[in-house]
């Protein structure tokens, strides 16, 4: 059956594709930031570290990392509407590929404690920036998957560094995260801004050549109308503070998310993570853990 504009061939959406793996490239930098300390805290505690390190300031490897999330959170708010979901999300490219080699070449704990909180920033801003990203500029038949693709992205992270950590020299994972930073800033900052985004900026013109690019099997001006209509529909139905207590579905929405959220840490999600290695070493026998061992 022959493709029509309703029913586009995958090829159409190539455009997509690219923005959306390109944009969530940080995802496996954020992932393997995660999992980084599972290898290397007990490589940092040993005798063997580089860096004089005790056990008290290991497990503070860990919380730096959210307490940069949680920090991070009133930036991220800003600037995803002030600078856009693209260049938030190259900031935040930056910001990793900064901090990773920090965490190679530093000598000192110091360097590491603030290396991974402005590392929880930039995993914070981009894991807001990039959803959004994903959801203005993907056709509704693969919104879906793309928006998918972050998670991904960042379990396939975890894995490389659980696989590189213990065999591989301590700077190993820095180099792959900061290839990963440079391979985003170099292929994502070719593709064009959301075009939600630039017709809240007034930039309608750049909103159609973006419209162009990512949906050209689609009617752009019809597609820029419904955008320019929603938005106009926002401003005459602005929503209050309060809307999100007294109306029923907000409410339901509040509710899913902290029971969801809620039970994700409460099920010890990013202890198991972070401390992957040790856990391992408790509960695999002993004649296994001698094969892990590097």
């Amino acid at each position: 059956m022959a493709n029509t504009p309703l029913s586009p061939g995958l090829t159409k959406f190539l455009a997509q594709f690219v923005a959306a793996i390109s944009g969530t490239l940080f995802a496996i930098s954020d992932g393997m930031t995660y999992g980084w300390t599972a290898p290397f805290i007990p490589y940092l505690i040993s005798n063997s570290s580089h860096i004089d390190t005790d056990h008290d300031e290991a497990q503070w490897l860990e919380s730096s990392l959210l307490f940069g999330s949680f920090c991070g959170l009133p930036a991220t708010i800003i600037l995803v509407d002030f600078i856009g979901r693209k260049k938030s999300l190259l900031l935040a490219s930056f910001t990793v590929l900064i901090a990773w080699i920090a965490i190679a070449l530093g000598d000192s704990m110091i360097y590491i404690f603030i290396a991974r909180f402005f590392k929880g920033m930039a995993g914070n801003m981009a894991f807001v920036a990039a959803p959004m990203y994903i959801a203005e500029i993907a056709d509704q038949k693969i919104r879906g998957f793309l928006s998918s693709i972050i998670y991904i992205m960042m379990l396939l992270g975890c894995l490389i560094v659980y696989c590189v950590g213990p065999y591989l020299p301590y700077y190993t994972p820095s180099v792959i995260g900061v290839s990963v930073a440079v391979l985003e800033l170099a292929i994502f900052s070719f593709v064009p801004e959301s075009p939600l985004f630039l017709v809240t900026k007034g930039k309608v013109e750049d909103a159609r050549k973006s419209l162009q690019h990512f949906k050209p099997y689609a009617d752009v001006d019809k597609e820029l109308k419904m955008i320019t209509d929603e938005l106009e529909r926002q401003k005459e139905q602005k929503g209050k503070l309060t809307d999100l207590v007294t109306v029923s579905s907000n409410r339901r929405a509040i509710l899913i998310m902290t029971v969801l959220n809620a039970g994700q840490h409460l099920c010890a999600y990013s202890v198991i993570l972070m401390n992957l290695h040790l856990i391992w070493r408790l509960l695999v026998p002993s004649t296994w853990i001698l094969l892990l061992q590097p």
